[in-house]
């Protein structure tokens, strides 16, 4: 039985991940796969690497490369007269608004105990959870009587760019940043201990999609850019001053995500149970 339901389970994830238009959550002819109810901890193992490839893909390649094509990235974006793209910090902030549009009750938040914006600094409870998340380099997972469910994934310094801007900001409480340091936490909330494979699903993709409309709204504001920006399947390097559409993006953030959505639904332990499905 357990051999049928991970087999169900991995091809209702296949074809969820990789479906042109995943929307309508896959059907699952195993019964007991509807049964399974899944701990938190995976859903936040699952969402968690979906903000970090979205994260990782947006430094990389549209930040990165949109740098070498001319493209300006900063605090200001917003402003009307102002022709630049979010930093990666802000880009996750965006995602999380357009996640609490969403009807799952999943909470993103991106706090540190040395923040540029003190609206990121955690309180004194979540800096208890926090200093171990630090020292162990591991995620953390309490109960909140506040927030419910609790997961904080360390946010770690993986790129100069990121040091570098820290450092420099004239707001900035620290400025000794150094790659590899734990910069702060990614925060998740979920106020139920366990959910269902429907559950699960539609938590995934209220995150994708949060992950595409923030990147749109990018989109958006670069159609006024007095020098154009080529929007398509390109994405920017030296001499190319292209972005990717949101669809191609979000593919981009599908594929990159899609090992570890695996191994987040169907941990396996020695006796052969689904380590985080409870039974």
């Amino acid at each position: 039985m357990i051999k049928i339901i991970l087999a169900g389970m991995f091809g209702s994830i296949m074809v969820y991940l990789f479906a042109t238009a995943p929307a309508p959550l896959p059907d699952r002819s195993v019964t007991a796969i509807d049964d399974c109810q899944f701990e938190v901890q995976s859903l936040f193992d699952g969402v968690n690497a979906i903000n970090d490839a979205a994260r990782s893909i947006y430094t990389k390649r549209v930040v990165g490369g949109g740098k070498l094509a001319g493209l300006a990235f900063g605090e200001d974006w917003q402003e009307p007269t102002v022709e630049k793209g979010p930093l990666p910090a802000l880009f996750l902030r965006l995602t999380a608004a357009r996640l609490e549009t969403k009807p799952p009750p999943l909470g993103l938040y991106l706090g540190s105990d040395a923040p540029i914006n003190k609206s990121n600094l955690f309180t004194p409870e979540q800096l208890v959870s926090f200093e171990e998340v630090k020292t162990k380099r591991t995620p953390v997972f309490l109960l909140s009587a506040v927030a419910g469910n609790v997961g904080m994934y360390p946010d770690v310094a993986g790129v100069a760019p990121c040091v570098d801007c820290h450092n420099d900001h004239e707001d900035s409480p620290k400025t000794d940043w150094k790659l590899g340091d734990v910069m702060g936490a990614t925060t998740w909330t979920y106020p139920d201990k366990t959910l269902n494979l429907n559950s699960y699903f539609s938590a995934l993709e209220a995150t994708f999609v949060s992950v595409q409309e923030a990147y749109q709204l990018y989109l958006d504001k670069t159609t006024g850019f007095e020098l154009p920006v080529g929007v398509g399947e390109n994405w920017p390097k030296e001499g190319r001053r292209t972005l990717p559409d949101a669809d191609v993006f979000l593919a981009e953030v599908r594929a990159a995500a899609a090992a570890q959505l695996v191994e987040a639904m169907l941990p396996v332990d020695g006796l052969g149970d689904v380590g985080k499905c409870a039974s």
